[in-house]
């Protein structure tokens, strides 16, 4: 008869079956870099179209020269809406920029004193003098539009010193402009109308030097 001995026994007691444990998955972020970089790549294209279309629909210009003062003074940068006058036509009072027309090309910026179809005439009042021919009373000049006098009051003083008499007929598509420094503006009184195909925009806000911000009207 075998018989179990102690040793035995211990082998067996000092033997077990181990279970294998659960294993636990445990999600890791994945990183989508190509997917990333396409959105930064777009986001940025999407910017700067933005910045170009902006320029384009809005672009910017500095005041050089006193011929639109007192509302205008050099130094002065303007925004400038093209959108203005694709969606719409230029209006009597507008500060319009346009191509000067003559060589070389000019980009000016005047005020719109006239439209397609109107009138404008120029009627010059002669300086008062006394008999010893001492001036009395500056002369100056009056702008009717279609016989009617134009109320200007961006004006500080009335005086021309370099206006004579003339009337202008405006045909299709010619505009006349005007400085608001009449004394020191070249504009449509020396170069004729400017047709419609050479306006570039209507200044709408000035934006710099920072005491100057605001609408232009």
């Amino acid at each position: 008869m075998t018989t179990t001995t102690p040793n035995n026994m211990a082998d067996q007691i000092l033997t077990p079956r181990t279970a294998s444990a659960p294993r636990v998955q445990i999600p890791r972020p994945r990183l989508h870099r190509p997917g990333m970089l396409r959105e930064i790549l777009n986001n940025l294209f999407f910017i700067f179209s933005a910045l170009i279309i902006a320029e384009m629909a809005f672009p910017r210009s500095t005041i050089d020269g006193p011929s639109m003062q007192p509302t205008l003074f050099a130094g002065q940068h303007l925004l400038i809406s093209r959108m203005d006058y694709l969606l719409g036509e230029p209006k009597p009072g507008d500060i319009a920029v346009f191509d000067a027309p003559g060589e070389p090309v000019e980009m000016l910026i005047k005020r719109v004193i006239g439209v397609p179809g109107d009138t404008i005439e120029i009627k010059v009042h002669p300086a008062e003098r006394d008999a010893d021919g001492n001036t009395v009373a500056p002369g100056y000049a009056d702008v009717f539009r279609n016989g009617e006098l134009l109320d200007e009051p961006y004006f500080v003083n009335r005086p021309c010193t370099n206006c004579r008499d003339a009337v202008w007929e405006l045909g299709p598509n010619e505009y006349f402009m005007m400085g608001d420094n009449r004394n020191h503006s070249n504009d449509s009184r020396r170069f004729g109308p400017v047709t419609r195909d050479r306006i570039v925009g209507r200044a709408i806000w000035r934006y710099l030097p920072p005491q100057d911000f605001g609408p232009l009207s």
